[in-house]
């Protein structure tokens, strides 16, 4: 007996959407970043790879929306990556502002929310 019936299986569709993101910070935060959380802005875009990143907007800045994102780095430690989002033709544009690993506070949020 067939998991779905055949009527069923005509009904089933694939939606996938290629989206380009493009990843932005400025050079010296970067470098300022890493000395005071151990933690660089191109590692710290991995978060965005967890299938399970949680992404929040936490605040406005100067009418800017600002957001955190907290995920897996390829499995190996949690950080959370404060950053802005903007779309230039098509291109979603992540500027990452700062990056650290997360608090005992922030792993349990993160945990509730996936686990």
């Amino acid at each position: 007996m067939p998991f779905l019936s055949q009527a069923t299986a005509n009904r089933i569709y694939i939606y996938v959407q290629a989206v380009l993101v493009r990843f932005e910070w400025d050079e010296a935060k970067d470098r300022s970043n890493y000395r005071k959380h151990g933690v660089d802005f191109g590692t710290a875009a991995l978060v965005f790879d967890d299938p399970h990143c949680l992404m929040v907007q936490d605040r406005e800045v100067d009418g800017e929306a600002r957001w955190q994102a907290t995920g897996w780095v390829e499995g190996l430690f949690l950080v959370i990556v404060a950053h802005t989002l903007h779309n230039d033709e098509g291109e979603e544009i992540i500027r990452i502002i700062s990056a650290r690993e997360v608090t005992t506070h922030e792993r349990r949020q993160y945990e509730g929310r996936h686990f």
